[in-house]
């Protein structure tokens, strides 16, 4: 049964593309981000996690290695093609009803905060089959409840390669939760979400 939140139907083609990363993540945002247009026709939404003591630069510095706009996502904005909303250090990113983005202050979830599990499951309500979830390198098993829960909701799941992730916990944890996720070298994952979000869906 559809959730009656969702704001998408499955044959429009994609909506969104989610991704996480935590350790080591930093260069492999940069290897995919660089490869992505900035005529992206879809918004990307990204938790890296960060050190929430500490200010950070990191869409400064994402922002050197592609045509993307990258900013530091707001509570209450919509996100937006072309645009790379990421989650604050120390806030929970949301996508809820309307596809409207929210920051959280609610508990850490497997330990961090921002969680690619709190970002993937809210956002596999909303956009259901329309959801492209991503998962690069990083330790623990963030992100592995939430790309389940995009599955559950009929989006595509890519994973970064554990064997050739600079940190291979996170991938490994969400190809565990997803058995039918794609699994790619880093290197290959940025022209598959071009060629997805490209292609009409049926």
């Amino acid at each position: 049964m559809t959730d009656p939140r969702t704001v998408h139907s499955p044959g429009e083609g994609y909506a969104a593309v989610a991704i996480a990363a935590s350790a080591g993540g930093i260069p492999a945002l940069e290897t995919l981000l660089r490869e992505l247009p900035a005529a992206l026709a879809v918004p990307v939404l990204l938790v890296q996690h960060l050190d929430p003591r500490r200010d950070t630069l990191i869409a400064e510095v994402l922002a050197r290695s592609t045509e993307l706009t990258v900013k530091l996502a707001e509570d209450g904005e919509e996100p937006r093609s072309g645009v790379v909303h990421i989650a604050p250090p120390g806030r929970h990113l949301t996508v809820t009803a309307g596809a409207v983005l929210a920051l959280s202050d609610a508990a850490p979830v497997h330990f961090v905060r921002p969680s690619a599990d709190v970002l993937f499951e809210s956002a596999a309500i909303i956009y259901g089959a329309r959801l492209l979830a991503c998962v690069l390198t990083g330790t623990g098993r963030d992100g592995a409840d939430g790309v389940s829960a995009v599955c559950r909701h009929g989006g595509t799941v890519i994973v970064q390669d554990p064997e050739t992730a600079q940190f291979g916990g996170m991938p490994a944890a969400a190809v565990g939760a997803c058995p039918e996720a794609r699994v790619l070298p880093l290197e290959q994952i940025a022209a598959v979400i071009r060629a997805l979000v490209a292609a009409p869906r049926r």
